[in-house]
């Protein structure tokens, strides 16, 4: 039997795709799962489950626990390590600077389909009242600062041919002209954002952006400090 190359091309693997899965529902998970509680979540036998839990446990994707409860692995922390690892190390003492003098947990977001994904994330010192925004954490990009200010950084033209799907926001214009994006009760109930554009030589934009309850500074003070914090990244990516 021959196979088609143009046939296995267009086949995803189902284990792979499974594997996958698993891994997102654990990230996303409040706690580690049982077996049964991640083979429902994936649609998917028990048995199935656990052969592919097996695999990506040996790999160290996951863990389990004492009570035989499954976990993300510190195997994705090193895998994660390589992630847009140029802009993480430009961003990383750039957030914590932003973190500190703001009092804000500060971000970066990238754009990733139809959403926008917390690449890395860095919360102020000596304060309790802070915002946490998880590394992995994933909102639409329709919703909230981040995915305005990733729009912002095209036209409406150019936002057309590059996503088609996805509806250019008219904060987006306001957002170019003005040069910060901003947004009140999007992504999470009651949290400001302020965001602006990072651009990524030979890659999408992604947003440098910051988030809080009640903020005690001028909205366009955070936003200059921002648009410094974001020209000098920019920079060190060359």
């Amino acid at each position: 039997m021959t196979l088609n190359p143009a046939s296995a091309q267009a086949s995803p693997s189902q284990t792979l795709s499974r594997g996958i899965r698993a891994l997102e529902i654990l990230a996303d998970a409040q706690r580690p799962l049982t077996i049964a509680e991640l083979a429902d979540a994936m649609g998917v036998h028990r048995s199935v489950a656990y052969r592919i839990l097996r695999t990506l446990e040996d790999h160290s994707l996951l863990v389990r626990d004492d009570a035989g409860r499954v976990q993300p692995g510190p195997g994705l922390a090193v895998l994660a390590r390589g992630v847009a690892r140029n802009l993480q190390t430009a961003a990383l003492p750039e957030l914590t600077h932003l973190a500190n003098t703001l009092t804000m947990s500060a971000f970066v977001a990238v754009w990733d389909h139809e959403d926008c994904v917390t690449l890395v994330t860095v919360d102020p010192r000596h304060t309790g009242a802070t915002v946490v925004q998880h590394p992995g954490s994933r909102h639409p990009i329709s919703a909230g600062a981040p995915g305005i200010a990733i729009q912002s950084a095209h036209s409406e033209h150019e936002w057309a041919t590059a996503a088609p799907r996805i509806p250019y926001r008219p904060e987006a214009a306001e957002a170019r002209r003005r040069g910060y994006a901003a947004s009140h009760d999007e992504v999470i109930a009651g949290v400001s954002s302020l965001a602006v554009p990072v651009r990524v030589p030979g890659g999408r934009p992604a947003a440098l952006a910051v988030v809080y309850i009640r903020a005690a500074q001028d909205p366009d003070e955070v936003a200059a400090a921002l648009a410094a914090s974001a020209r000098r990244i920019e920079t060190q990516l060359g």
